[in-house]
């Protein structure tokens, strides 16, 4: 083959607070042969996730700290171009964990065949990705059931709009919040939940208060803080607590101090319950089966909001934190 050259995003300097477009840097690379037992792939559509921020500091956590110089990694989908194992051939479509760059090579054991047989391949990425699954992890891990009243914050995004359409299906009354009345209305007719209310409108305690009198019975946690302490207040006795994650601080440089009122969890007998999807990953056949059902079926919508072109993926990344995207944030790179 013809030499390849591959545009990637690297890690320029470890962000203090909010990252900005000067921690990041765009470097073109010439690829060596392919080797045995290697498949070359071509991305065509990135992930970009606020999890990753936690990624870029320095120190431990339950993922490796990205190496400053070095490519950044997220969840992409693409198509093999060339193979050198019996496993795929050139055209196969694949998810992987190399993004952030336009080509790469790797093992068969590092990649996931998908079929086309979807509207767009970025679905994979979002409904029937990482994404889907995490709120299908979610809901499963603290029994989410019909008749519970549910309420998930960050609702409009990649994974807040699954958690309440996956919730609805099961037969849940799903109330949520997000940070604009545009998203307000996205949530209730596009997703359908049944209350939804703009978080920077009013407290949360007292709009959850007004909405949902008689409590809630689970919250699914997509940003910690101030709205963690809400949901404590709101939960009834023997109420769950599903902690997917906690956006309000993944650009703090001190840690924020906990919840006012954390004895709740002691009066009310509540569980709380962290998760990383990662750890579920024996679940993945599953998942698609059940989600993948009901996408094929209809019952899904997957909402997405999709940047085109590398040079635009470190303003998508840092849009996710300034509540740019509706649904599943994708870079499209061919």
């Amino acid at each position: 083959m013809s030499i390849i050259t591959s545009a990637e995003i690297r890690l320029a300097s470890r962000p203090s607070g909010m990252p900005t477009a000067a921690n990041f840097t765009r470097t073109q690379i010439e690829l060596p042969p392919l080797p045995d037992q290697q498949v070359l792939v071509r991305n065509l559509f990135m992930s970009v996730d606020p999890y990753m921020r936690g990624r870029m500091n320095e120190g431990k956590s339950y993922v490796p700290p990205f190496e400053i110089g070095k490519a950044l990694e997220g969840g992409a989908v693409g198509e093999v171009v060339e193979s050198r194992v019996k496993e795929f051939k050139p055209g196969d479509a694949v998810t992987s964990k190399f993004g952030w760059r336009e080509y790469f090579m790797a093992s068969p054991n590092e990649l996931h065949p998908v079929s086309r047989e979807v509207p767009s391949l970025s679905v994979y990425l979002g409904t029937l990705g990482m994404t889907g699954m995490t709120a299908w992890v979610g809901l499963n891990l603290v029994d989410v059931k019909v008749g519970d009243v549910i309420y998930i914050s960050g609702a409009a995004g990649a994974v807040g709009n699954m958690a309440g359409q996956l919730a609805k299906l099961r037969g849940c009354k799903v109330i949520g919040s997000a940070g604009s009345a545009d998203k307000v209305k996205f949530l209730r007719e596009e997703c359908g939940f049944d209350i939804a209310f703009n978080y920077k409108a009013g407290p949360v305690r007292e709009q959850l208060s007004l909405e949902v009198p008689d409590g809630i019975d689970v919250y699914f946690d997509n940003v910690g803080g101030e709205t963690l302490e809400a949901a404590l207040s709101a939960l009834r006795v023997n109420g769950r607590i599903i902690a997917c994650g906690g956006i309000a601080s993944y650009n703090e440089a001190k840690p924020q101090s906990g919840p006012a009122n954390l004895f709740n969890i002691t009066t009310k007998r509540l569980t709380m319950k962290g998760m990383i999807v990662g750890d579920w990953l024996h679940c993945q056949a599953e998942f698609e089966k059940e989600v993948g059902g009901y996408f094929r079926n209809d019952k899904l919508k997957n909402n997405e909001t999709v940047v085109e072109g590398m040079d635009q993926a470190v303003s998508a990344f840092l849009g996710l934190f300034e509540g740019k995207n509706r649904g599943k944030m994708v870079v499209k790179l061919s």
